[in-house]
């Protein structure tokens, strides 16, 4: 597996080494040891898998509670995913990271805790996967509006078409409203 740097250091891209044939592929997703060197040693307690189709966009997510660091992959379509650092004492505080993952490219994101997470689907459907260092608490979670002018998130809209968003991210926080990290 390599690891890839983005510039906000602590957001790690994970691109596996791919072995195929006419036949096929194998890849291993996830080694302990290589992942605890790379991104710091965590323990995941919790695996989602999600369906979503063109066009919809989950978050800007957090929790202020049982924050979660999350390991994210697509393993069908693609996705445009998005991290922000809410670390006030961070270099990269308000900063965000986009990356597109798919099943053709097989990248995984690191996502560490302290950062809000998002993802907006670019193709016809994505089924997303992803790790999680803590449970799912939704008395705790909070959402930053995906159009916040002062992140200014550069997201793949087809057409300048707005997001399809479920209720929670419709009624979604300015970032300057939301609880941030030390």
């Amino acid at each position: 597996m390599k690891f890839i740097e983005t510039k906000i250091p602590d957001v790690k891209i994970i691109e596996p080494e791919v072995f195929g044939d006419e036949r096929g592929f194998f890849m291993e997703t996830f080694r302990t040891s290589l992942f605890n060197e790379h991104c710091g040693v965590q323990e995941f307690v919790q695996e989602n898998h999600s369906k979503s189709s063109h066009g919809i966009l989950r978050g800007l997510h957090f929790q202020t509670e049982n924050t979660q660091g999350k390991l994210v992959r697509v393993i069908k379509g693609e996705v445009f995913d998005v991290s922000v650092d809410l670390r006030t004492s961070s270099a990269t505080f308000g900063q965000w990271v986009g990356v597109l993952l798919s099943a053709e490219n097989k990248r995984q994101l690191w996502v560490p805790k302290g950062f809000a997470h998002g993802f907006y689907v670019t193709s016809d459907e994505a089924e997303f996967v992803y790790k999680c260092t803590d449970i799912y608490n939704p008395k705790s979670e909070v959402s930053i509006r995906w159009d916040d002018p002062t992140l200014s998130i550069d997201w793949p809209l087809k057409g300048n078409r707005k997001p399809s968003l479920s209720v929670k991210d419709q009624a979604a926080l300015l970032f300057s409203e939301a609880p941030k990290f030390k």
